[in-house]
């Protein structure tokens, strides 16, 4: 399996849900629809989501998800980019291509205008929460691996610093934190 797969869930997944579905609704019909595969394939599918999540573990957006979510842990991050792959592909690429476009998605867009964050910790167990509801067993240990980037250093500043986020993502700052005085 590759990454093309995960993107063919996320789909299929959110062609079976209402458009308003959330992002937990997605990772919970992609286990459902995993589950039904054969259990080397469930297997096979955790890496190819991990490179994923890996993929888009990145300062900008951090950046990006410190301002949505008025904040982002390790873990908070984790979410959010899981709540990035359950947007599917043409939203993960173009985020990835330049966060601050996050500005003009819909979903961000109501997200900002009613104080809620975008996290969707699911997706990081979609393969873990298949295999047990296919086989009874947990994943087996390896079946995965995480090798996270160093971050780019030139984000290395207090995303607490508003002119510094308003300088590097504009919209989003200004989405979030209203327009500049």
């Amino acid at each position: 399996m590759d990454t093309s797969d995960v993107w063919r869930l996320v789909d299929q997944a959110r062609q079976e849900l209402a458009e308003t579905a959330d992002a937990g609704e997605v990772a919970e019909r992609m286990s459902a629809l995993l589950a039904r595969r054969d259990p080397a394939e469930i297997v096979a599918f955790a890496q190819p989501l991990w490179d994923l999540l890996i993929q888009s573990y990145r300062a900008d957006l951090w950046a990006a998800a410190y301002l949505i979510n008025a904040g982002a842990s390790d873990d908070g991050f984790d979410y959010f980019r899981g709540w990035l792959v359950a947007q599917g592909r043409t939203v993960y690429e173009q985020v990835l291509a330049d966060p601050d476009r996050l500005a003009g998605n819909p979903v961000v867009r109501r997200a900002a205008a009613d104080d809620e964050e975008l996290e969707c910790g699911e997706i990081l167990g979609v393969a873990w929460d298949a295999h047990l509801a296919a086989t009874g067993r947990e994943l087996p240990p390896g079946a995965f691996t995480i090798r996270y980037p160093a971050l780019d250093p030139a984000w290395d500043f207090d995303f607490d610093d508003g002119a510094e986020m308003r300088r590097r993502l504009p919209r989003l700052a200004e989405l979030y934190d209203g327009p500049a005085e």
